[in-house]
């Protein structure tokens, strides 16, 4: 066990003057999401294993590389959640959205993968992101990418680009994996070891590869959305054009994929330049995720964005960090009577919802005031025993140094006006 007070690799302890930043995003999203009317959904951070087996695919690195599994006393096989799509599936394949009734629903929460750390990556993560299940229209997926612009900008992560690409529908792709693997063979001995492997498992996740020396043969590769039928062409055109008349830029590019298997139709990505060599900062698609206990997949849109690399992105963006909040008024006691009605008067105070500080042991003047600075304090109401005898106290406005005497029993309104 590490000696020191430091985390788990890969995590990170997140203290008092860092969660305005976390609340600015959290709440921001909430503001927009509810504009597009979506309500929050929560579902646990571990499910049966084969949720994510059954719903991101086996041939997925997330699946095969980086998830955490564990045992449960009964034996049965549970997964700390790598993402939250599969999870919400899962919850929502017990309503209507199986029988194509719209379900708008947003989560907030940390997710796991055991990747190597680095900036904007780590092994426990948060992700805010949405699902719209039910139903199926390029209307909704455009609406999707719109609804990620519209959180981005909100949270002050512009600056972003938003990539745009198709894998058709399971119909189309015996051509285009033919295509993709004729390319990639006669140079896959001098592709990665992942990729090599790639060639007869998955072809498809050689274009998401990351590797420098397989990036010029994804580079050269075919269009394989080129080799699509005219229903996923037309469904992608619709999408496309939707963005256009919204003023929504994108850029197409034919090598996106994203890194899991449930995709079809429409997949998107946003990278921005804050965030290094990891740049998306957000992205998903349209999907047909299988669920246990269902014999049909339920189908859905949705993205999720990390709050780690919005953060980055407001730091690069330069946006303050907001103000932690201060305490509306701070409790000086001058002497044991006045420290017991200054614990009486906080609790009176809190109870009405004033954020109220006071020093909890018998302490000079001197160093109380020191503390009402270090919590910049907006006001100290001063409390000896000559002003509990008279039913008064001293309040101290410390923006500007000016003070009065006002009674003890209209302390609590003098804060409530």
């Amino acid at each position: 066990m590490a000696k020191n007070s430091a985390p788990p690799p890969g995590t990170g302890d997140i203290f008092p003057e860092e969660i305005p930043s976390w609340l600015a995003i959290e709440n921001g999203a909430r503001e927009v999401f509810k504009c597009f009317g979506y309500g929050e959904i929560r579902t646990p951070v571990f499910e049966y294993t084969e949720v994510f087996q059954r719903g991101l695919g086996d041939e997925t690195e997330v699946v095969k590389k980086e998830m955490y599994t564990f045992e449960d006393r009964g034996g049965r096989s549970l997964t700390l959640r790598p993402e939250g799509t599969a999870g919400v599936m899962r919850a929502l394949s017990g309503t209507e959205a199986m029988n194509g009734v719209e379900s708008r629903v947003f989560y907030i929460g940390p997710m796991f993968r055991g990747e190597r750390p680095s900036a904007g990556r780590r092994r426990q993560f948060h992700q805010i992101g949405v699902e719209n299940a039910g139903r199926v229209a390029p209307a909704l997926d455009a609406e999707s990418i719109t609804l990620i612009a519209r959180l981005l900008d909100h949270v002050g992560a512009g600056g972003y680009q938003i990539l745009l690409n198709t894998r058709g529908v399971k119909e189309d792709r015996k051509p285009a994996e033919d295509a993709l693997r004729e390319h990639f063979a006669p140079v896959i001995d001098s592709m990665c070891e992942d990729c090599r492997e790639r060639l007869s498992r998955n072809v498809w996740r050689i274009l998401d590869c990351k590797q420098p020396q397989c990036q010029k043969h994804i580079e050269a590769a075919p269009d394989a959305a080129s080799l699509f039928g005219p229903a996923s062409r037309d469904y992608f055109n619709e999408v496309c054009d939707i963005l256009t008349d919204l003023e929504i830029p994108f850029k197409i590019e034919p090598r996106l994929v994203r890194g899991l298997d449930y995709y079809v139709h429409t997949v998107f990505e946003l990278t921005h330049p804050g965030l290094g060599g990891q740049s998306a900062i957000a992205g998903g698609g349209r999907y047909e995720l299988a669920v246990p206990g269902q014999n049909r997949p339920i189908v859905g849109v949705g993205f999720a964005a990390g709050v780690e690399r919005l953060l980055m992105a407001r730091e690069y963006n330069k946006i303050p960090v907001p103000e932690p909040e201060r305490p509306q008024v701070y409790l000086v006691s001058l002497g044991k009577e006045a420290l017991k009605y200054n614990i009486r008067l906080a609790d009176t105070l809190r109870s009405k919802g004033i954020y109220t500080m006071l020093e909890a042991e018998e302490k000079s003047m001197k160093s109380q005031m020191r503390s009402a600075d270090r919590l910049k304090a907006s006001n100290v109401l001063i409390l000896g025993e000559n002003e509990l005898a008279n039913g008064v106290c001293v309040l101290k406005n410390m923006a500007d140094g000016s003070q009065k005497n006002i009674a003890l029993a209209d302390v609590a309104g003098e804060f409530g006006k």
